[in-house]
């Protein structure tokens, strides 16, 4: 996979659950981790961060600018700065702007608990470096974990559906639900999995779906394209619109 230099990483914010788990899984697999927790000293920094081949930033997507630009003094040449945000575009931008070495993006599809049977992909995007993203690629593979190839925006324009609009549509659906007179007597046992599925979104993630909704920069126009379609279904043409659903099982037609 090209370039296999890397050998020490060093994880900013292993106390973080996503954090921890990407440092028990590299130490796992035969690298040398060094972890790093606010508050981040200069002499602290200094001794964690001088000897990263890779470092990975594990930490919220408004506090990446801060984070880079407090990491990237202590990095020595040629280390990769990589993060773990739920958005590329900006993540990788904040790192870029920060840091003048290679910089590469990552997004874990999966949080701290990978459910059984899930294959756990990592999307890998390219920032600084013709070499990077392969090196961080390999440190993935050998740790567990899938690393597939992708760019920024495509990962964005993904995400504002896969979590953006999700989170969207279902806060407004249940918005809407809750304007029915009586509706709590006519649960079903699929709108009761739809409400099991809503409550640890809106319970215990609200805040970090509204963050990253609000920070991909493709949000707007993926909800003005789902109101498109809503309106197809206001107009009546349920068929159009289930054909064009069902291209998800396109395969096993």
């Amino acid at each position: 996979m090209g370039f296999t230099g890397i050998e020490n990483i060093t994880i900013v914010g292993a106390r973080g659950q996503m954090g921890a788990l990407f440092a028990r899984a590299f130490h796992k697999a035969g690298y040398a981790v060094n972890t790093l927790d606010r508050p981040y000293s200069d002499k602290d920094m200094a001794s964690v961060l001088s000897g990263a081949d890779l470092v990975l930033v594990s930490v919220p997507v408004t506090a990446m600018r801060a984070v880079a630009e407090q990491l990237a003094p202590h990095l020595k040449p040629g280390a990769i700065m990589a993060d773990v945000c739920s958005v590329k575009v900006h993540p990788v931008d904040r790192m870029l702007a920060a840091y003048s070495g290679p910089v590469v993006g990552t997004h874990p599809l999966f949080g701290p608990v990978i459910p059984e049977g899930f294959e756990p992909r990592v999307a890998v995007t390219p920032g600084r470096g013709d070499e990077a993203p392969a090196a961080v690629s390999e440190v993935f593979a050998r740790s567990g974990f899938v690393p597939f190839a992708s760019t920024a925006e495509e990962h964005d324009r993904a995400m504002a559906c896969v979590q953006g609009l999700n989170f969207i549509t279902t806060v407004a659906y249940l918005a809407t639900a809750r304007q029915t007179p009586g509706i709590e007597k006519y649960r079903t046992p699929s709108f009761e999995r739809r409400l099991e599925a809503a409550r640890k979104m809106l319970t215990q993630d609200r805040e970090l779906f509204q963050l990253i909704s609000e920070d991909n920069p493709f949000m707007q126009e993926t909800v003005r394209q789902f109101a498109s379609f809503v309106d197809i279904a206001a107009g009546g043409d349920l068929d159009l619109l289930s054909a064009r659903a069902s291209w998800w099982w396109r395969e096993t037609a």
